[in-house]
């Protein structure tokens, strides 16, 4: 694998190649600015998520590409979330919330939660959703759910690292995953 400017050289895991890679690319020295960490993780195809929480009085979400298994047993998973949204009050506040993969043709439904529908008003209005145990809400005909409660919480920068144990979980045995690269939708080649 070529790293750089068309630069060939193949990364070798040392010191000196990761350095000469990174200074090719204009990454090494300083911390890397916003627009460029934007641009490098433009190149990370991913998955796409809704992050939802209820904290008593009302229910709230927002579309996550930062989610991840952590461990089988206990099962945890973890999401980074924004300081300043409302699902990440929420969850402090109930301490739970519900992670839906969101399945091709969900389109849509990604759109009204990453923000065509504002922070402050309600995503939920007109969606369809049940509840497992925690009473995260958990759109309905999303691929698979994670329902979780908090158990640890770790801040980084401008986030939250939230890890919660999976209490409930559920898919679909059919359907395929919605993608996410280079700030567009995608979708998986056809099966073979």
């Amino acid at each position: 694998m070529a790293i750089g400017r068309g630069d060939p050289r193949p990364m070798d895991g040392s010191i000196m190649g990761r350095l000469e890679s990174e200074s090719a690319t204009g990454m090494a020295g300083k911390d890397v600015d916003p627009e460029t960490l934007r641009s490098v993780m433009r190149r990370w195809a991913t998955g796409v998520t809704l992050v939802t929480a209820h904290d008593g009085r009302r229910r709230h979400g927002m579309t996550v590409s930062s989610f991840t298994s952590v461990s089988l047993d206990p099962a945890l998973v973890l999401v980074s979330l924004e300081n300043a949204t409302e699902t990440h009050r929420m969850i402090e506040e109930s301490g739970a919330f519900a992670v839906s993969i969101l399945a091709e043709g969900q389109e849509d439904l990604a759109e009204r939660f990453a923000g065509r529908v504002a922070d402050g008003e309600d995503r939920f209005a007109g969606v369809s959703y049940e509840t497992a145990v925690t009473g995260a809400p958990i759109p309905a005909g999303t691929l698979a759910y994670l329902d979780c409660r908090v158990v640890a919480t770790h801040p980084a920068g401008n986030h939250t690292l939230f890890i919660g144990q999976v209490a409930a979980a559920g898919f679909r045995q059919e359907g395929v995953p919605l993608l996410y690269y280079d700030r567009d939708y995608r979708r998986l080649a056809a099966w073979t």
